[in-house]
């Protein structure tokens, strides 16, 4: 049987944990595996656009374990009573092809999207960094907060929407948690002070949230909202003064803020600097950018992380996904209308 964690389940082991404390951990699950990036089968993912949004699949491997995401962006949705992002997940086995867990991963997603963005800053970042500057302040805003304090201590917050109600939507939430959230009436309001900004707007254009005279020396740059050809959040310039870092490259090139540079822009990716094959920061005043879009590395460790940490409990069900005839040579026992029914 097929292991089920559901969106009850994910909600539970959610509110059972902690959402910091697992961001914490699944950052760890996503370390490990960068770290061993050379092992995975590697493919930027399959994406299907029409103009409301788009469709996309993500599958890897490590050899032992396949992994798939389906997950869809529709930045319109939120005004049509839907959510921008809706995913779910499969781990199976690679010897049988079996699948052995399956995940919603609409509220994963949130959090390893989360855990990524905080790996990142905690290799790029300066580590005297104390202040996170929020542009954009809808469904992915708790988690980058959350992340950011569990792993590099930042409890300081500059958050800055076009929608004033969701700005208060994030001060609402994260100040009982213990936040300093300082709402901004503008994106030069927020980043003023910033050590680390965060951009993450859903409106699928090129646009320029940030520009590079907004950028001050020593920043680090969490790029998290360009995730598909022809969506772009930053000023070009920002790119051409920074050291860019990128998850996939021949993903990111198509995807990312580097769609806006010529095909042999510079980069380095993650994986490189968390083995120490590349340099992350050279110094306290360059800028950092990590160029994110998703990749199906990171959903494939956070499949892990959810799966472990819920096994033999309640919060997974038993799925009965798979034919299992008892001749594995005669499916069609399972529906010869001459058998016995039971």
């Amino acid at each position: 049987m097929t292991q089920l964690l559901d969106v009850a389940g994910m909600a539970r082991w959610i509110r059972r944990d902690g959402a910091e404390a697992i961001l914490v951990r699944m950052t760890d699950y996503l370390e490990a595996d960068y770290r061993r990036w050379e092992r995975f089968d590697k493919t930027p993912r399959i994406a299907s656009h029409t103009p409301l949004g788009v469709i996309e699949l993500m599958p890897t491997s490590d050899g032992e374990t396949y992994s798939f995401k389906y997950v869809n962006g529709h930045p319109s949705n939120p005004s049509r009573g839907f959510q921008t992002v809706t995913a779910f997940g499969v781990l199976a086995d690679v010897d049988t092809g079996y699948p052995t867990f399956l995940a919603e991963m609409t509220l994963l997603t949130a959090l390893r999207t989360a855990a990524t963005s905080a790996l990142a800053a905690k290799a790029l970042a300066r580590p005297d960094s104390r202040t996170l500057a929020l542009i954009g302040a809808g469904s992915q805003s708790e988690f980058q907060a959350l992340a950011c304090r569990g792993v590099l201590g930042i409890e300081d917050l500059r958050v800055f929407d076009i929608d004033a109600a969701a700005i208060e939507k994030v001060r609402r939430n994260l100040e009982p948690l213990g936040f300093r959230v300082h709402a901004a009436t503008s994106v030069d309001e927020a980043v003023r002070g910033a050590d680390i900004i965060t951009t993450c707007t859903a409106d699928k254009a090129r646009n320029t949230i940030l520009r590079a005279d907004q950028v001050a020396p020593g920043v680090h740059l969490n790029a998290i909202g360009g995730d598909c050809p022809g969506k772009t959040e930053l000023d070009a310039a920002i790119l051409e003064g920074a050291r860019v870092v990128v998850e996939f490259t021949p993903q990111t090139r198509i995807e990312g803020e580097i769609q806006q540079m010529l095909a042999d822009f510079p980069v380095t990716e993650l994986w490189q600097v968390l083995t120490g094959a590349a340099v992350g920061r050279s110094s306290a005043e360059e800028v950092t950018v990590f160029d994110s879009v998703g990749f199906a590395i990171s959903d494939f460790s956070a499949l892990r992380c959810a799966r472990d940490a819920t096994d033999g409990t309640d919060l997974q069900s038993a799925l009965d996904l798979v034919a299992d005839p008892d001749d594995p040579k005669d499916l069609f026992s399972l529906v010869d209308v001459l058998a016995p029914v039971s």
